[in-house]
């Protein structure tokens, strides 16, 4: 039987309510769905009934043939986790503010309904970062992250001093609030925030971001896939801290070294349609694009 996972957010009645008339179609048109244990009850009480429940942990999504969110980015990037592993591809529905990551929303959920009754979607892999962190030439812990690993600094009262790496070469010392390593994808999200530049998705590149530097160069960096990114968190007492997507932390004493990588395994986004990633940052963004008298437009006008 096909099988779809349900990803909604918690604590949200409306994505409750969507996912649960979504769920009532999939099951008219005899596909049966799964939900994670922490939201089942939500869903029952929803009329979600019948569905299987799963664990919520990185491999849920095994034997599903897509995952479909009802949430916005950050519940996107837990969905991510819960499909790793598994190569199942991820469908958001966006009921956030700006949802970058999400493909549909609210007013398309007869599209979305449709395009997986009949799998007319595609799917296109988005770049991801493995990061190890070594303290004392042991590793001591691993991750990854499909938006960003950020080392930041653990108190607020204290600058974080870190030396930055590219390809085993030392390339500048920074007292900082923290570095963004990110990915394309991740490029919309704390690297934009931060300064640094947007890289369309199907780039593939690895980018390096200061937050707050107190340096005379202290640029974003661009650099080939191939690369390793490595942070060292020297000075005397500044601690850090490693997070990715935001979600997932380690503690970096004085002497830890992070090495961030293009991942091994990609995370795989449905796409109901090929819009332009240049429609798509002035849709996201609200950008003025008012007086614009492109190709397109004026093609437009000769066929009146």
């Amino acid at each position: 039987m096909r099988r779809v996972l349900l990803v909604v957010h918690e604590g949200r009645d409306e994505a409750t309510k969507i996912a649960a008339a979504f769920a009532g179609e999939l099951r008219s048109l005899g596909i049966a769905v799964c939900v994670l244990d922490p939201e089942a009850g939500a869903l029952r009480a929803a009329g979600v009934e019948d569905a299987e429940i799963v664990a919520a942990r990185p491999g849920a999504a095994a034997g599903c043939e897509l995952t479909v969110v009802f949430g916005g980015d950050g519940t996107i990037l837990r969905a991510a986790e819960l499909c790793r592993g598994t190569e199942t591809p991820v469908l958001g529905v966006n009921l956030g503010h700006v949802g970058f990551l999400a493909e549909a929303d609210v007013e398309d959920m007869s599209e979305v309904v449709r395009v997986v009754a009949d799998r007319s979607y595609t799917v296109e892999e988005r770049l991801t970062v493995d990061v190890s962190v070594t303290v004392a030439g042991e590793v001591v812990a691993t991750n990854w992250a499909l938006n960003e690993a950020t080392v930041e600094k653990d108190a607020r009262e204290r600058m974080l001093e870190v030396v930055v790496e590219i390809d085993d070469r030392p390339v500048s010392r920074w007292g900082c609030d923290g570095v963004v390593c990110a990915t394309p994808t991740g490029s919309t999200a704390y690297n934009f925030s931060a300064g640094g530049p947007i890289v369309w998705p199907e780039v593939s590149a690895l980018l390096m971001v200061p937050i707050s530097a107190h340096a005379l160069f202290a640029r974003p960096l661009v650099v080939s896939p191939s690369s390793t990114l490595a942070i060292e968190v020297v000075g005397e007492q500044a601690k850090g801290v490693l997070w990715c997507d935001g979600r997932r932390a380690a503690e970096l004493p004085v002497g830890s070294r992070v090495e961030v990588r293009k991942g091994r395994e990609p995370v795989r986004l449905a796409r109901l349609h090929h819009a332009s990633f240049a429609d798509r940052l002035v849709r996201k963004f609200h950008l003025p694009v008012a007086g614009w008298r492109g190709v397109a437009e004026r093609r437009w006008e000769d066929q009146d």
